[in-house]
């Protein structure tokens, strides 16, 4: 049986993993933030440490298990927040959806107690959360400058004289 120290170290690590990706989703004003990334962490920690009956022998079979439902149904609260544009090529939500994936691993981690890969993971996700984000601005800087707004709209329509609604 895990004791209660270990116990809320596990679970307080992975509200604290979800919460600083939900603190990054947050200053960019996505749809899920620091509750919600928490509560997801917290989540996945207690369903993997219910499957392994709280135990501190790690992954069982029945944690096995749990983890493969977790990461089967976080993938519909992943879903809820894309959304699809006005365009088929406009599609917001898929990085938040993501990072609520990598935040239910991050949950699964710390449920089994594997401390250094929560630490690693959340460092790791925060950089690419960031790096990736200012490498799409220069993309879309790029796009837009060289394209322009009335190019995505002949895309979508056919047409080369379309103009903005």
């Amino acid at each position: 049986m895990i004791n209660a120290a270990d116990m809320c170290l596990r679970l307080g690590a992975s509200v604290v993993a979800g919460m600083v990706v939900g603190f990054n989703r947050e200053m960019h004003a996505k749809p899920v933030g620091v509750r919600t990334l928490g509560l997801v962490g917290l989540g996945s920690a207690l369903v993997t440490m219910a499957g392994s009956g709280f135990s501190a022998e790690g992954v069982d079979a029945n944690a096995s298990r749990a983890i493969q439902g977790i990461v089967t149904g976080i993938g519909f609260l992943g879903a809820g927040v894309i959304v699809k544009g006005g365009s088929k090529f406009h599609v917001h939500g898929m990085t938040t959806a993501a990072a609520i994936w990598v935040t239910a691993a991050l949950g699964i981690s710390c449920g089994v107690g594997a401390y250094l890969p929560v630490a690693i993971g959340t460092v790791l996700l925060l950089l690419l959360l960031w790096i990736g984000g200012r490498i799409d601005q220069i993309i879309d800087a790029r796009w837009k400058r060289k394209h322009g707004k009335d190019s995505e709209k002949a895309q979508v329509t056919g047409r080369a004289d379309a103009s903005p609604d």
